[in-house]
């Protein structure tokens, strides 16, 4: 009800500000406006929010913060420097969404970021999504314990299932039918956990008029399902996906035609509706990253036109959300006759494609607006959760529009599709106001207000780093995707290119303007601002690391061994050194991911496997290093840990070529690697501190008059 979503802006309001609460009224009116719209205004010395829902509502109340408060609300933290008397409007500001709907969450999200978060996490959350009015999320949780009831009524032993779950830190693999069983199974613990979770999160989104996204039946079974059902048609889509061989690869895959695709997918749901609920709107992806069995049109359209059977089946008002990856992924297989198939099959509006990489691989005009589908205009950005200053600020600030404006646009919302979060704040919050935004902004004074907001300090010296980095790191316009294979964090090889798509001079005088910035007492002493100097100190370092890396090749190619070995120890010193940054801020430990996981453990073998779970997935990504770092983090306790062992056990493979005049042999020192350093820090159990420690601004001054001018100095 509108009282229900009243009280859950209010609630917010007094987590988010509690002394300043009472300041504001907020009201949510179904009826103020036919679409997403909310209007602020003053009067007796409060601040009046109106809404036509309460994500709206929530939208109004950080749009007043964030415009006349100068206030600023992020993952890496909050700047909420309010004045001591709220500044008043002259006259009421309202604002209307262009869009039905603000999207969020990528289907790996749930196991890059979410895999570990407590209530506590979720609720902050939530609240952050509620503030930037979105209103159409992913709630994946708790669905293999919904699995695992269906299949236990197929007749499937516990064993069957425990070898089709993988862990926890890999579901969301599991789920699009890429891999199997990985350090799993699943306990009984974790179902009800998450269970419970579930029941936190869809009650709070749907609190705030929130549409939760649930999961679907998508054809995935366990590896003894033609034991049981020895006529069913099933195949295997993709024995090649993360190079993963059998128990761990090789799903799987019930065809849509099969009449028991039907029997599953109404069972699935209708347990899954009856412990949850429905919002009506469903996710799956029959093909992402797997390729069909067949590419003809027909085929293809038997199998969404089964999909969506099954779904209206179960719920007459249902529409099938899909992830539009797979016309990116596999241009050969989805040209214009298999797409139309594929997409005409479902009536039309009763399906949504994200079109998941639109900043730099939009699909909806080669697909001719998804032949008449409604789609989603998202921002991907972010693979795998790794770190690195990244993003394509130009074209978020002009291709939204595009996307509404063009010859037969069915474009119904913009949408965040990041799979890893946590990282790079300004592009989502440039993002998010693409929502309402009328025209796409002037981005210089777009980022001096950001600062300002940011730091809650009005710096010339951070406004002149802002334009450095613009038209740096946050310049990848050209189609330049963000998976984080800095040389830093590679595997070490002698022929690794660096990963840079802009002049590093750029961020380096962006690390200068900002030192200097930080004379400021003021600034000095704001945690976003401390964190920003660790994350510009951290991508600077991680620069020179480029730099020192074609040293180390160049003399030892050429032979010249004093050389080497002064290049191999300013390798080694300069992991040192970014642990000692990493390690002065919280967002940056290692420890923090490692213990929530081990939180989740009641079991002392629960612990251990969580622990297992989340080593590997940030490092080797599978057991022989499948996917390795492909989730790389740039974390103290890693860089110490593992990055650094890495390079060490390198350098000193190389000198010992050097001395005895070997050759260099990569596939024997992968071997090495793996057995002596990789496999070892997955299988470990120390721990690693959950605190910062060192003060930031003075590590990254004495950083700086190391390597500030490295580059001039080649």
């Amino acid at each position: 009800t509108s009282d229900t979503e009243s009280n859950a802006v209010k609630e917010l309001l007094y987590r988010l500000i509690p002394d300043r609460a009472a300041e504001f009224n907020v009201t949510v009116d179904y009826s103020f406006d036919n679409k997403d719209a909310f209007m602020i205004w003053t009067e007796n010395n409060k601040v009046h929010i109106i809404g036509n829902k309460g994500y709206s509502a929530a939208a109004g109340l950080y749009h007043y913060l964030k415009v006349y408060c100068g206030c600023h609300i992020s993952w890496s933290g909050n700047q909420l420097n309010i004045p001591d008397v709220l500044p008043k409007l002259d006259d009421s500001l309202k604002i209307t969404f262009h869009d039905k709907y603000r999207y969020y969450q990528n289907v790996c999200t749930s196991s890059y970021s979410f895999v570990w978060w407590d209530w506590k996490r979720w609720e902050k959350e939530i609240d952050w999504m509620a503030l930037n009015g979105m209103n159409l999320a992913l709630a994946f949780t708790a669905q293999e314990a919904i699995y695992y009831q269906v299949f236990k009524g197929m007749n499937f032993t516990d064993h069957d299932i425990e070898v089709f779950f993988t862990g926890p830190a890999f579901l969301a693999w599991n789920r699009m039918g890429n891999m199997q069983a990985w350090v799993g199974p699943l306990s009984e613990n974790w179902h009800k956990n998450q269970i419970s979770l579930q029941h936190k999160i869809l009650k709070r989104m749907r609190s705030f008029g929130m549409t939760p996204v649930l999961p679907a039946f998508s054809g995935r079974v366990n590896p003894a399902f033609k034991r049981n059902f020895p006529h069913a048609d099933t195949t295997v889509l993709n024995k090649t996906w993360g190079h993963f061989q059998p128990p761990f690869g090789f799903v799987t895959f019930l065809e849509p035609t099969d009449p028991l695709f039907e029997e599953i997918g109404v069972d699935f749901l209708n347990k899954y509706i009856e412990e949850f609920g429905t919002n009506h709107i469903y996710s799956a992806d029959l093909f992402n990253e797997m390729p069909p069995p067949s590419n003809d049109p027909s085929y293809l359209q038997s199998c969404a036109k089964a999909m969506y059977k099954m779904l209206t089946a179960i719920d007459p008002e249902a529409i099938w959300l899909t992830q539009g990856w797979m016309f990116y992924s596999d241009p050969e297989t989805w040209q214009d006759r298999q797409s139309r198939a594929f997409l005409r099959a479902i009536p039309q509006g009763k399906m949504i494609i994200l079109d998941l990489q639109s900043e730099l691989y939009p699909q909806y005009n080669r697909l001719k607006s998804y032949y008449g589908q409604p789609f989603i205009w998202c921002m991907l950005h972010n693979y795998g959760g790794v770190k690195g200053l990244y993003g394509s600020l130009q074209n978020i600030n002009e291709l939204p529009f595009e996307g509404r404006t063009f010859n037969g646009s069915t474009m119904i919302g913009t949408g965040l599709t990041p799979e890893g979060i946590e990282t790079n704040d300004i592009v989502y919050e440039l993002m998010n106001e693409m929502a309402w935004r009328i025209q796409p902004v002037d981005l210089d004074k777009w980022l001096e207000n950001y600062a300002l907001r940011r730091y809650g300090v009005n710096s010339s010296e951070v406004v002149f780093a802002m334009q450095h980095l613009k038209k740096s790191v946050y310049n990848a316009t050209v189609p330049y995707r963000n998976h984080g294979k800095y040389i830093l964090i590679r595997r070490p090889s002698l022929k690794l290119k660096p990963y840079i798509w802009y002049n590093p001079v750029d961020v380096f005088d962006a690390w200068s303007l900002f030192l200097n910035a930080s004379e400021n007492h003021k600034l000095k002493q704001s945690k976003l601002f401390q964190h920003d100097l660790v994350d510009l100190t951290r991508q600077c370092l991680q620069l020179s690391m480029t730099t020192m890396y074609s040293k180390v090749v160049a003399s030892f190619r050429e032979r010249k061994i004093v050389d080497y070995l002064k290049n191999a120890r300013a390798v080694l010193n300069l992991f040192d050194e970014m642990e000692e940054i990493l390690a002065s801020n919280e967002h940056f430990l290692l420890g923090r991911w490692l213990e929530s996981a081990k939180k989740l453990g009641i079991t002392p073998l629960e612990k251990i496997q969580y622990e297992y779970n989340a080593r590997n997935q940030i490092t080797l990504w599978g057991p022989a290093g499948e996917l390795v770092d492909y989730a790389n983090k740039q974390w103290a306790g890693l860089m110490s840990q593992y990055y650094k062992k890495r390079w060490k056990l390198f350098l000193e493979t190389l000198l010992n070529c050097l001395i005895n005049g070997w050759p260099f042999n990569q596939t024997d020192f992968n071997e090495q690697v793996y057995r002596q350093i990789e496999y070892e820090f997955d299988l470990g159990t120390e721990t690693y501190p959950v605190q910062p420690s060192g003060e930031p601004v003075e590590i990254s001054k004495k950083l700086f008059l190391k390597y500030g001018n490295i580059l001039s100095n080649l």
